[in-house]
């Protein structure tokens, strides 16, 4: 078989080495067969070619895009409702070469590495799928951009959506959660807004005199506000409606429906935010780690340029394959660079892998919370992204704290992140050396014991304890390095390497 353009489909049982576990050999029979009779007629059906059968997966080519995307949306679907366990499916398109029964090519790599991205029954494909498929006949949405093992750069992963599933945008949970999300159904009167509403409009047909009307009579809302409930839609009416700064929820009305009961029941917390060091008595005020610290380049002859990739859990690490997006610090400035679908920047969507211009009081909305840049005219540092978390330390009358990576306890420890991935270096022998002895960002400006906070005579002190690693204040919008004994107040950030500690009235 010469060279020839196919959709790679990559199929797997969700759970299989779990389930292996927990079997007999008569039940692990059972889930195979049933596993083939019903994964293999479908590929066939939709016109794919089985390439390998492992048992518990698949690999099949197709000609045709949008019959693979077809295809692995109604398996995960049947067998969701008929089989008794669940798949993944994952495809990819581009150039394929068969020898000798087997398929090769950067399509076979990519559909591979995006199965191992892929929860349960889900349906997810690359790019190329995405230009290929009729996208008018299959419901999309996008997912983010992945860093692939094996692949020189981030790949941007879509999925199929069922007509059985809905995916709740980020903006839109939240909303749901305070509020602040109103749902305007065709024919219905527009009730009265509330301040910083999420609007969803259900029932329109895209690009109709009916929805146009409809936007029209809206009062001014920012368009990231904007929302559309929509199943199928063609590619022009999707390209014009978000270009306008608007935004897609993709699903069926009553699938739509399910999502929103899901996602209005409660939380259950358990545990405790704060850590009162003095358990006979009652915090004065709150340490809190509270963001990244954006150190200024090129930084002595060594770093020309770095990163950090956010996670999920509001972590920001070196490099991460599941990272939501990434903060780039440059000579030029900072950059935000969104790797996951449902980041709003100032209020409004960005586009995945395009990098935003971070200026000063600009807010940034991902799964993790909210966020705020704030940009600082110092030598030292460039910015801080300042945000809320749960680590908390409170401290009481005559105690203290200190800070630093390996702090005396009790103490507030700030990030030590391993590794040199996130860093781009200068030309020359000192980068070159700096290189070789495991240089770090997070070493280099923090100390393991780098400073103190206490309370005494009814005042918060700050001191420093490390002779190399400086200690930085920022008071009223002024950051200034820390020389000696100083007084902090509710509301200043202490700047500790690339860690952010907030002093806050206790909760």
């Amino acid at each position: 078989m010469p060279t020839r353009t196919c959709t790679v489909v990559f199929t797997d049982l969700a759970n299989y080495s779990a389930t292996v576990g927990r079997s007999d050999r008569e039940g692990l029979r059972n889930l195979i067969a049933t596993h083939e009779q019903m994964v293999a007629p479908v590929l066939e059906r939709f016109g794919g070619r089985v390439v390998k059968n492992l048992g518990d997966s698949y690999m099949a080519l197709f000609e045709a895009a949008t019959d693979a995307v077809r295809a692995g949306t109604e398996l995960v679907e049947a067998i969701s409702k008929e089989g008794g366990f669940s798949i993944r499916v994952a495809m990819a398109t581009g150039d394929v070469e068969v020898i000798d029964g087997d398929a090769f090519g950067d399509a076979v790599n990519t559909a591979s590495r995006i199965l191992a991205k892929t929860p349960d029954a889900e349906v997810r494909f690359s790019k190329t799928t995405q230009l290929c498929m009729n996208q008018s006949e299959i419901a999309w949405e996008r997912v983010g951009l992945f860093s692939l093992k094996g692949i020189v750069r981030e790949v941007e992963v879509f999925r199929s959506v069922p007509p059985s599933r809905a995916w709740l945008p980020l903006p839109l949970a939240r909303a749901l959660k305070s509020g602040r999300l109103i749902r305007v159904r065709r024919g219905e009167q527009l009730p009265n807004l509330p301040p910083r509403p999420m609007i969803l409009l259900e029932g329109f047909v895209p690009g109709s005199a009916n929805l146009a009307n409809l936007v029209d009579r809206l009062p001014v809302v920012d368009p990231a506000s904007l929302w559309l409930l929509v199943y199928n839609i063609p590619p022009e009416d999707r390209a014009n409606w978000e270009s306008a700064g608007r935004g897609l929820v993709v699903g069926q009305p009553d699938s739509l429906e399910r999502t929103l009961v899901e996602h209005s029941r409660p939380t259950s917390m358990t545990g405790s935010d704060t850590i009162i060091l003095d358990v006979s008595g009652n915090a004065e005020l709150d340490l809190v780690l509270a963001g990244l610290a954006l150190p200024a380049v090129p930084m002595g002859d060594v770093v020309a340029s770095y990163s950090y990739d956010l996670l999920a859990d509001g972590r920001w690490v070196n490099q991460s394959e599941a990272a939501m997006a990434r903060v780039e610090v440059k000579p030029t400035g900072v950059t935000l660079l969104p790797l996951s679908a449902g980041v709003l920047v100032g209020g409004r969507q960005v586009d995945l892998g395009v990098p935003i211009s971070l200026v000063d009081g600009m807010e940034i909305a991902t799964a993790t919370g909210v966020m705020n840049f704030m940009q600082i005219a110092n030598s030292a540092y460039m910015g801080l992204i300042y945000s809320e978390t749960l680590a908390r330390m409170g401290l009481g009358m005559g105690q203290v704290a200190e800070v630093g990576r390996e702090p005396n306890h009790p103490g507030l420890a700030v990030p030590d992140r391993r590794g040199q991935q996130n860093i781009q270096w200068c030309v020359g022998s000192r980068a070159a050396r700096a290189r070789q002895s495991g240089f770090t960002l997070d070493r280099a400006l923090a100390g393991r014991r780098q400073c103190s906070i206490g309370m005494e005579e009814g005042r918060a002190v700050l001191s420093t304890l490390h002779s190399r690693c400086p200690t930085y204040l920022l008071s009223e919008s002024n950051l200034t390095q820390v020389n000696e004994t100083c007084t902090v107040k509710t509301g200043d950030l202490v700047v500790v390497g690339t860690s952010v500690v907030a002093v806050k009235e206790p909760l």
